[in-house]
């Protein structure tokens, strides 16, 4: 382990961050609202904690391992989210507790999207900018964005990628350099949040809103500026809705896909991709299901808002985005779990969305089809395959692993909220909308999370990390064989 050279890298990404902590900064001064010197405070303790991590080592220079990838992802994002809460905790709007300021910045900045604060529109503009920014930087992951701009200072990159995208599909490039693929991974997120942000202006939103919600949209989300998120937009503009939907979708979708549809000039790599094929049909089949239940029940009475409404809710809570246009815990019958059930499968693999991803889950759903034949026919050798290509023994073995880690963790953390005092459906459904990156819940945990006492909030930041970090970045560092020489 190289702990000076994980020091340096610490110090160097905590200064880079300090320099995010300021773009809130004009945004007070044009709209005056006199939340400005919460963020200088944390601009200047987060710039001097990283100096003082850095200047000492500075002269340290050696390859990065794959071992010490995981150690700066992890301390990143846990000290990210603790220097990330600085501006909370500092402003008077809101006045909330260190525990509620670190479950907001954690909540931000794995994209989750639960909230402990109310009142959202009497919130400054500056404190509501800087909620939305957290969820871009997290969307595409702050460590990509560091992968691009290191080698410049003299660290490679590839470890910390390989640590911060554990995936099925990890070892795949766009380009051949890892600075490459992180340059064209942001340049698609960067358009698309401009496009977001164009179309939801041009559907009704101030210019405010628009930015603001572009960047929990295309960063699979969930935060407002509003307390009705976006069913406050629904009656004077409901093609924000419409707007919402279609980046939803397309951010949900794995972004080589994209980079791969520009390059060649043409939609074939979408429709010849398993994986997208999937996440489509779930999402209709979900769309159809939530709008025909909401209409035939009596919800909603017109045809046309009973459709509206299921769609954007189906796609919301199936990308892991969380946006809502109405209290979908109180819908009836099954429809509320099986909306957030959905949530287990996410978004597609590379994607900024949550979940286990549709990949695994369409290899989980192949591997058990498979084990059925072979009881059929013992001896024959049955490939698994994702569109034309066998998959190898290792990548299944990596997706049961996940999958079981997934299920031992997620039940852990459901018992000891349920120790807590929450009931059974709050903690469930808790643990569930953290783990996958989705935001709302069931329960007390349908608009916010400010009931939940403190000790679920700390065991639901440490969900939100294991989602974020896809489970294996975060649970290698709990084992002694990963401390042993």
């Amino acid at each position: 382990m190289q702990l000076f050279v994980i020091q340096r890298i610490l110090g160097l990404l905590l200064m880079l961050f300090s320099i995010t902590i300021l773009t809130p900064v004009p945004v007070s001064i044009f709209y005056q609202d006199g939340a400005m010197m919460p963020f200088l405070v944390a601009f200047l303790v987060t710039l001097v904690t990283g100096a003082v991590f850095w200047f000492p080592v500075r002269g340290h220079r050696s390859d990065l391992r794959v071992r010490d990838g995981f150690v700066v992802v992890v301390m990143f994002w846990t000290v990210l989210g603790v220097f990330g809460a600085l501006p909370f905790l500092l402003s008077g709007q809101p006045s909330i507790s260190i525990t509620d300021s670190i479950f907001e910045s954690m909540s931000g900045l794995t994209t989750t999207g639960a909230t402990v604060i109310s009142g959202l529109d009497t919130l400054p503009r500056s404190i509501l900018f800087y909620r939305q920014q957290l969820q871009w930087l997290g969307g595409m992951g702050i460590i990509v964005l560091a992968v691009a701009v290191l080698p410049m200072l003299g660290i490679g990159g590839m470890q910390l990628y390989r640590a911060e995208t554990p995936g099925p599909m990890k070892d795949n490039k766009l380009t051949p350099r890892i600075t490459e693929t992180a340059k064209a991974l942001w340049y698609i997120y960067l358009t698309l949040t401009i496009a977001c942000g164009l179309a939801y202006w041009a559907a009704g939103m101030n210019a405010f809103d628009a930015v603001a919600h572009a960047f929990s949209t295309v960063a699979i989300g969930g935060f407002s500026t509003h307390d009705l998120s976006m069913g406050y937009f629904f009656a004077e503009a409901p093609l924000v809705e419409v707007v919402a939907i279609v980046f939803m979708f397309l951010s949900g979708i794995n972004f080589a896909l994209h980079f791969l549809a520009w390059r060649r000039h043409g939609p074939r790599a979408y429709f010849v991709d398993t994986e997208f094929k999937v996440y489509a049909a779930i999402l209709l089949i979900a769309a159809i299901v939530t709008s025909a239940y909401l209409y035939w029940t009596a919800t909603f009475e017109s045809p046309g808002e009973a459709a509206l409404r299921g769609v954007f809710q189906a796609v919301s809570i199936g990308t892991t985005t969380g946006f809502t246009v109405a209290e979908y815990h109180t819908w009836p019958g099954i429809l509320p779990i099986m909306l957030l059930m959905m949530s287990f499968i996410g978004g597609c693999a590379g994607s900024t969305g949550g979940g286990m991803k549709v990949i695994r889950v369409v290899m989980l759903i192949k591997q058990g089809a498979r084990e059925i034949l072979r009881l059929v026919h013992p001896s024959a050798h049955i490939p698994v395959k994702v569109g034309n290509k066998a998959l190898t023994d290792r990548v299944m073995e990596a997706v049961w692993g996940f999958f079981s880690l997934y299920v031992v963790c997620f039940c852990i953390m459901s018992l000891i909220l349920v120790a807590t005092g929450l009931d059974f459906v709050t903690a469930f459904s808790a643990v569930a909308a953290c783990m996958n990156n989705l935001g709302p819940g069931l329960g007390d945990v349908g608009s916010n999370y400010t009931s939940v006492n403190d000790v679920a909030k700390w065991v639901l930041c440490f969900a939100m990390l294991l989602g974020r970090l896809e489970i294996f970045t975060l649970l290698v560092l709990l084992t002694p064989a990963f401390w042993r020489k």
